[in-house]
């Protein structure tokens, strides 16, 4: 038997996986620059080489974009084997999370705010309060090691929701959580809140991780195969039920609904959000719900879609759940970062519901907006009114590092009028009010909604939108009409870098609330999933 002339050399599309080869090769020189690179100079470097990355994967995606085939039912080709499917929903998603990643990257490198180093630990191995720890933080010493790892992590999202098979989503799962679980540990400040929240997400994460791997292995005994495409083939194949199938889709759900945020899997969210490095809540709350999205939306679509008819009530009843406990429970919070984190969990919620009615319409008139476009353009919105709103969280501070407190805020209209206005322009935003971006993403989930026949949904949503409404202004109220407490708030002034995330989370939130067209069309554009 000639084993030489049965093998057969694999076929790589490398320019159409350029953005993925782009950001894990950074990441990559990101570990090389570790360890040959003096400590000095590593922070400089390291902050030059990760933003060239990113941008440089950024304009990839764009190039990728311009060169996609035509099929059947879109545009894209499955890439490397049928494993990576590289299609319009793939780039547009890509470049949602390294447009997100990009400003990201400038929060991670702000070092004005704690008088000239990061607000990452000098020394993560030494435990809090000890010499060891006090010696780090005397020399000045940072962990610029955070730059290779958030690489690591764009690359794991940006494979998450291309993946075209169940091994090759799980491999991108650990890749995006893995480096996330070391970020939340590392915070300069409230060393043992940091690290304990670093734990939560990494026992709970790698229980969910569990729950993934159970579901593939009772996918794979239905169908055979790991493919999307043969997974739905079995589906539409099938007579009557299946355990294997149900149990499956249900154990995968549980692994994807945890990294959403969605409830019941949401107990990690306000505990990681308020100990982890406020740079890393703000870079992880958008672009992990961004590519956790992605993945969900091609898992149903791609392997599930025949089965809609099974998963549709589970992922209903998920959506009322999470939209619950997002809109009561962050009502009764007192930290800035904790509410930030019910929000967000109201938020997958709301994304949700649009996500219901991805099947139920077999066609468009034109005029409709399509669940997968609103979707992906509620992510868009999301993504930068939340990382604009922890960047202004990071300037408002006390002795003890960033004022968290609700009550600390009071009075900050009248310390700094224009930073109260824009963080307050932000919680209208979430709230959903007119001429923003977050009104302009949940009438497009709503309206998709109801296009799929899924109003029962959207009448409780827009009834637990006003709830949310009460905890957006009653911090608004707090800084604008209340008097300070003590000294009051302080705002300590960033530096440039600080100041353009804010920025741009602003300009971006004005622009898709006034002028959402083009970003609707772009999602437009995306077309559908390729099989």
């Amino acid at each position: 038997m000639n084993l030489a002339a049965e093998f057969s050399k694999p076929t790589v599309e490398y320019g159409l996986i350029s953005p993925l080869l782009v950001v894990f090769g950074v990441a990559t020189l990101g570990v090389l620059v570790e360890a040959f690179v003096a400590r000095k100079a590593r922070y400089a470097v390291q902050l030059a080489l990760t933003l060239a990355g990113v941008a440089g994967a950024l304009v990839a995606t764009i190039l990728v974009a311009f060169h996609l085939p035509p099929t059947g039912n879109g545009r894209g080709i499955l890439g490397v084997e049928g494993a990576i499917a590289v299609d319009g929903p793939s780039v547009f998603i890509w470049g949602t999370i390294l447009s997100l990643s990009l400003i990201s990257v400038l929060l991670f490198g702000e070092r004005t705010l704690e008088g000239g180093v990061t607000a990452f630990a000098g020394q993560a191995a030494a435990l809090p309060g000890t010499s060891a720890e006090r010696e780090a933080s005397t020399k000045g010493l940072e962990h610029t090691e955070v730059f290779p790892l958030m690489m690591f992590s764009i690359g794991g999202m940006m494979l998450f929701p291309a993946a075209n098979d169940l091994i090759t989503m799980f491999v991108g799962l650990e890749i995006l959580s893995l480096p996330l679980y070391l970020l939340c540990g590392l915070a300069r400040r409230r060393r043992l809140l940091s690290q304990e929240a670093a734990l939560k997400y990494f026992m709970l994460g790698a229980f969910s991780s569990g729950f993934f791997l159970y579901g593939i292995a009772l996918t794979y005994g239905f169908a055979g195969s790991m493919s999307f495409g043969d997974i739905a083939e079995a589906v539409s194949g099938r007579i009557g039920g299946s355990v294997l199938l149900l149990a499956g889709i249900g154990l995968i759900s549980v692994g994807l609904l945890f990294k959403i945020g969605a409830a019941p899997f949401h107990s990690w969210t306000p505990d990681v959000y308020q100990g982890a490095p406020t740079a890393v809540t703000a870079f992880m709350a958008a672009c992990t719900k961004v590519a956790a999205f992605g993945a969900l939306l091609r898992l149903f679509y791609v392997a599930f879609g025949p089965a809609r008819w099974d998963w549709t009530l589970m992922i209903g009843i998920v959506a009322v759940l999470t939209m619950l406990v997002g809109c009561i429970l962050a009502i009764t919070q007192s930290d800035i970062k904790r509410m930030l984190a019910y929000s967000s969990i109201a938020h997958a919620g709301f994304v949700l519901v649009g996500f219901v009615g991805l099947h139920t319409v077999a066609g468009f008139a034109g005029t409709e907006i399509s669940s997968l476009q609103a979707v992906l353009f509620y992510l868009v919105t999301y993504g930068f009114m939340t990382i604009g709103a922890f960047a202004v969280v990071t300037v408002v501070r006390d002795a003890g590092g960033e004022a968290t407190g609700l009550s600390r805020w009071s009075g900050l209209g009248k310390e700094s009028p224009v930073l109260a206005g824009v963080f307050a322009f932000f919680l209208l935003a979430m709230a959903g009010i007119p001429l923003t971006s977050g009104f302009t993403g949940k009438w497009a989930v709503f309206a998709a909604a109801v296009a799929g026949g899924a109003w029962p949904l959207v009448v409780i949503a827009v009834v637990l939108s006003a709830v949310a409404a009460f905890f957006y202004a009653r911090v608004i109220v707090l800084m604008f009409f209340s008097e300070p407490v003590g000294e009051g708030p302080v705002v300590t002034t960033p530096s440039i870098m600080t100041t353009i995330v804010i920025a741009v989370g602003f300009a971006v939130t004005v622009m898709l609330g006034v002028f959402p067209g083009p970003v609707l069309d772009l999602a437009a554009t995306a077309g559908q999933f390729i099989r």
